[in-house]
């Protein structure tokens, strides 16, 4: 179960890096533009917002591999801890876009599905 988990977390992080060059690296051009349905007006407007944000999705990536780094070498409680903040970071900021705006339902489960599977995965192995 717990190497499950730790898949299905590091999914979440590839996920999470990979929104970080959408949001940080690439926010103007135009198959970034048309993922995120906005005007090349409003991307060059955002610029800016979308690079922090890219970062901290980025953060959250780190914070998960760290703690797949740990939990995988034996540290599971160090490891745990770090992947229960990040990947439930990632969880509640899918949540918070679903309630911003239920069109971007399919956007928020590409967020939040992963890292929510993952740690209910984690928590069983935890518990068992």
């Amino acid at each position: 179960m717990l190497a499950l988990s730790l898949i299905l977390l590091a999914i979440a992080a590839l996920i999470h890096v990979y929104i970080f060059v959408l949001e940080s690296l690439r926010w103007t051009a135009p198959a970034t533009r048309r993922t995120f349905g906005t005007s090349e007006a409003d991307a060059a407007t955002t610029r800016q917002l979308a690079f922090n944000q890219g970062f901290y999705n980025l953060f959250l990536a780190i914070i998960v591999a760290v703690g797949i780094g740990f939990a995988s070498s034996g540290a599971l409680a160090p490891g745990a801890a770090l992947l229960f903040a990040g990947a439930g970071s990632m969880v509640a900021a899918g949540l918070v876009l679903l309630a911003s705006d239920r069109r971007l339902l399919r956007a928020a489960l590409v967020q939040l599905a992963a890292p929510l599977i993952g740690l209910v995965l984690l928590l069983i192995a935890l518990l068992a």
